[in-house]
């Protein structure tokens, strides 16, 4: 049982949820009529929501856009109020989870940080001696005169982080911080992170950073619609969020691959009815792991003025690089004793060999009586699947280990 004086965050099975209305209205006029009409849905943001953060804790908050992350953090800070639920703050509470929040953009850089300093508890005589190093640490020297309005966001970012900073803090809640800052940025980060870890400061980070949780985080959790579906090492944490973005790139895929197909067959009678990757049972499939074998499956029905039909594939990567090319020419398919003249399917059967990431799918149908070999229809990024979770995924291939081991 954990002791409550080791906590620095308690949530207990907090709910929070905001009303989207129905419509939209663009005047007042119509906003007044259509008042008694109006309706809203309930979007239940973090649902039945309890964690603990032990002081001392250096914690990555993972998960996709619109996951609950910010609302979670805007919570803890007091910015957003539970529906229900609670959340019980074991000391002092910095956040830095909204760019821009605290600054004056018709201010210049020099009065908005003795302005965010004030918000942060400074008198003004603690702030000109913390001056000199927030500018330094923002690298501003040459625009602290300029109003913060012509600031690009990420000088904006640094200035208000190099200001955060120097709050004398038991929690520090972050928010994305290194998504807008440079290299150069990045490395005061980290550098200002290992002076947390060695001061035992108890930490909230939220990033897409992977690199940045491994190397910081004591623990990380992952959220997916409200809900925490993982929660320990990070190693783990990666894992189960990589796992989260891939299945939602499949559905787009799956869905994308429909569409691709059909606004391609708009309007005329194809050759080539369906192409698609599918597992060896049939059932449609896009996302691949290392060495499982890939079926591509093109359906077909000829016309009956094509003698000779030769079909071909080919697959290229998101870059246009031709990858590889199959094909199944007119002997082949004379042999097969189908009919060419009614609806059939051929399928390839390709080894999982392939590297991590997207590939597309084209296609053509070609006959051989005509001299040259005459293309008659060309279905180009007809579908695409993606392969990933190889251990190397820096190569390009990944041949199958066929070897022998002998003396001379």
């Amino acid at each position: 049982m954990v002791n409550l004086q080791d906590l620095a965050i308690s949530i207990s099975r907090m709910n929070k949820s905001f009303k989207l209305p129905h419509e939209k209205h663009s005047t007042l006029k119509s906003a007044v009529v259509n008042f008694r009409k109006r309706g809203y849905e309930k979007q239940n943001v973090l649902d039945n929501f309890s964690l603990d953060v032990k002081k001392g804790d250096f914690l990555g908050i993972l998960g996709r856009n619109g996951s609950g992350k910010s609302t979670l953090l805007k919570t803890i800070s007091g910015i957003y109020t539970p529906d229900s639920g609670s959340i019980k703050i074991n000391g002092k509470l910095t956040p830095f989870i909204e760019l821009g929040v605290g600054f004056n953009p018709e201010l210049s850089g020099r009065d908005n940080v003795f302005l965010n300093g004030a918000l942060l508890g400074f008198n003004r005589k603690e702030m000109e001696l913390m001056y000199s190093d927030i500018v330094a640490f923002a690298e501003l020297e040459r625009f602290m005169d300029q109003k913060l309005k012509n600031y690009s966001s990420g000088m904006q970012v640094r200035l208000a982080f190099s200001i955060a900073i120097r709050a004398d803090t038991d929690i520090l809640v972050l928010d994305e911080v290194l998504a807008v800052g440079d290299e150069a940025f990045q490395r005061k980060c980290y550098d200002y992170f290992d002076k947390l870890k060695i001061d035992n400061k108890t930490v909230i980070l939220v990033t897409h950073d992977m690199g940045a949780v491994r190397r910081f985080c004591s623990r990380a959790i992952v959220i997916d619609n409200g809900k925490i579906i993982y929660d320990g090492d990070t190693d783990g944490a990666a894992e189960t969020y990589r796992d989260l973005n891939l299945k939602s790139t499949e559905r787009f895929l799956e869905k994308a691959n429909k569409k691709r197909f059909l606004e391609s067959q708009k309007g005329k009678k194809s050759i080539i009815t369906s192409i698609n990757t599918v597992d060896k049972n049939g059932d449609s499939k896009v996302l691949f792991a290392p060495n499982e074998q890939i079926f591509i499956n093109c359906r077909l029905n000829i016309n009956e003025h094509i003698t000779r039909p030769y079909v071909q594939i080919w697959f290229s990567n998101p870059g246009s690089l031709a990858i590889a090319r199959l094909r199944v020419d007119s002997e082949t398919i004379r042999k097969s004793r189908i009919d060419p003249t009614k609806e059939f399917d051929i399928e390839w059967i390709v080894d999982g060999i392939y590297n991590d990431g997207k590939y597309i799918i084209s296609a053509e149908v070609d006959d051989e009586s005509v001299d040259g070999i005459g293309a008659v229809e060309v279905l180009d990024d007809g579908a695409e699947f993606i392969v990933s979770g190889w251990d190397a995924p820096n190569v390009l291939i990944h041949p199958k280990k066929n070897f022998k081991i002998k003396q001379s």
